[in-house]
């Protein structure tokens, strides 16, 4: 297949008033497979083949041109409305291609709240009921390192660190893994540590050896805990907005 050659597209003005808003696949012409799904308007789609830098598209690139060859450029759907729309495809295909598969840096617009999940999880968030907390807990926010079929030990190490907390959070009795305003978990903290002084299992030492924060080692948490306060809303505790993923509750 080392022979295949394939042209660089260009997109004439009368073409692209008709594209509107567009989601695109960079296909590998010796394999047939998207290694790239992008979005945009205008030209945007062919952007990418003038770019410089160290990313896995970039180097997919090279390595095409190094062989003569040029990426295949698909439209996947194009005269959508509005960026949005756009956005929310882009993403779905993301989430359904996998970003093994891909060169893309990251999920699509989202993706983490709109994009690909079981039912299930839809089901929890959706369904969650407000609780009232009666017992002393920290709440910590892992938005950002929270992913739909993470394990029970990778949802344990996103939870327990690493953190900037004062000496309040001796007087936490409980931790609770909060995605998007629902209690993931409940932890039983047993004690606190120096951020990167206890060994994790799914988060690289770079990852969590931070001056200045704090990680607990779980302790065992009560069934009728988990049971009162796991699955349930606690919006109204968390300041919508905020920057700081921390919230004390009766501490």
């Amino acid at each position: 297949m080392g022979n295949l050659k394939t042209d660089i597209p260009h997109i004439p003005r009368e073409v692209a008033s008709h594209l509107g808003y567009y989601v695109y696949l960079y296909i590998d012409p010796r394999n047939g497979k998207p290694f790239y799904v992008g979005k945009g308007k205008g030209y945007r789609a062919l952007a990418h083949l003038s770019e410089e830098g160290e990313t896995r598209k970039i180097h997919t690139l090279k390595e095409l041109k190094k062989r003569n060859l040029s990426p295949i450029i698909e439209i996947l759907a194009h005269a959508l409305t509005d960026e949005e729309t756009a956005l929310r495809i882009e993403a779905a295909v993301i989430d359904l291609l996998g970003l093994d598969g891909l060169t893309n840096a990251v999920r699509g617009w989202r993706s983490i709240q709109l994009g690909r999940i079981p039912l299930s999880e839809l089901v929890i968030y959706y369904a969650a009921t407000p609780c009232v907390i009666t017992d002393p807990a920290l709440l910590i926010r892992i938005n950002n390192l929270y992913r739909h079929g993470m394990s029970e030990t990778e949802l344990y190490e996103a939870t327990r660190g690493v953190w900037k907390l004062g000496i309040r959070r001796e007087n936490a009795k409980y931790a609770f893994a909060i995605f998007e305003g629902v209690v993931r978990e409940v932890y039983a903290i047993k004690s606190w540590h120096r951020a990167g002084s206890t060994t994790y299992a799914t988060r690289p030492k770079s990852d969590v050896a931070l001056a200045s924060r704090w990680e607990f080692i779980r302790g065992k948490t009560p069934k009728d805990i988990r049971n009162k306060y796991v699955g349930h809303s606690v919006a109204s505790y968390l300041v919508k907005g905020a920057q700081n993923p921390i919230a004390y509750v009766n501490v």
